[in-house]
């Protein structure tokens, strides 16, 4: 246990030596990574930070059921005796707005007065405004009740106030799959960087590893230092990703409260949980130890 520990110990003080006695090469490679690693890390925090403001947003009440045009009376009044009779533990209140109800509503924005005067026929139909009773699945309820609404006879269009938080959900799942392959591209990047990196080491190193080769070392011995500089590399970008992040995200952060208090919502950008952030820094460097494995496996061979 004491071998072991001692060359861990002596391949840990030569990769920090390798890194030390190259600073610029070092601090060159580091910083690519960093700041390979820094655009996924925003990407994430902005992510984190809106889900709580999605989940926030008051979900939407009413529902607007709008009738063919072709209807009289009497049908009208039979759809609504049907609705309210049949989902009554659904609805709060049901209230029935005419076509010309709907128009005099609609005059009275001066954006659309002009042209509906100047059309020769009321073009709007009669319709059903839905309030919703409040329930812990409102978003759900609502798109099962529109569902059954849509099959009754004389139902023309349903219209859910909930649509436009459907499109706000599908924007955020796109993103999570946005950020999943900028993920695996900026994996894709870490790992050429330090494979080149180990590649060049290794063969400026030829004769030292010839040397240690023909002493008895054994493969494990020669890779190690390796696998040390890939992994303190790794380590230092995800330190300076981080720093870097940091930095980064305090003007976004002004930035995008402003854009969300337009929209009387606020929004607190703010790095990942420290822990998630330790588990991805170990991630990386697994992985940048393990690109410099491959790397030296393959170029150490002469």
């Amino acid at each position: 246990m004491k071998s072991w520990l001692r060359q861990h110990q002596y391949a840990f003080r030569v990769a920090l030596l390798r890194l030390l006695t190259q600073p610029f090469s070092s601090l060159s490679n580091i910083t690519v990574v960093a700041l390979a690693l820094c655009l996924p890390i925003i990407s994430w925090a902005i992510l984190v930070s809106a889900q709580p403001v999605v989940a926030s947003i008051p979900l939407a009440t009413e529902m607007t059921v709008y009738l063919k045009p072709e209807l009289k009376e009497d049908q009208v009044q039979q759809l609504r005796s049907a609705i309210e009779n049949n989902h009554s533990a659904q609805i709060e209140q049901l209230q029935f707005i005419t076509k010309d109800q709907a128009a005099t509503r609609l005059k009275k924005d001066p954006a659309w007065a002009d042209a509906l005067s100047a059309l020769p026929h009321n073009p709007l139909p009669d319709s059903f405004v839905i309030r919703l009773a409040a329930s812990p699945t409102q978003t759900a309820t609502a798109t099962q009740l529109a569902s059954e609404l849509k099959t009754l006879e004389g139902v023309d269009q349903i219209q859910l106030d909930t649509d436009w938080l459907n499109r706000l959900e599908a924007l955020l799942n796109f993103g999570r799959l946005a950020l999943l392959v900028l993920s695996l591209s900026v994996v894709i990047i870490v790992v050429a960087t330090v494979f080149n990196t180990i590649r060049l080491q290794a063969l400026n190193q030829r004769q030292e590893i010839a040397v240690a080769r023909l002493v008895g070392a054994t493969e494990s011995f020669v890779r190690r230092p390796f696998l040390y500089v890939g992994a303190i590399s790794g380590g230092l970008s995800c330190l300076l990703a981080i720093a870097l992040a940091r930095i980064a995200i305090s003007p976004l952060a002004t930035a995008l409260n402003r854009l969300a208090l337009s929209y009387d919502t606020q929004v607190y950008l703010a790095l990942p949980d420290a822990a998630d952030l330790l588990f991805v820094s170990l991630l990386i460097m697994v992985i940048t130890a393990t690109a410099a494995r491959w790397s030296v496996t393959r170029h150490s061979t002469f």
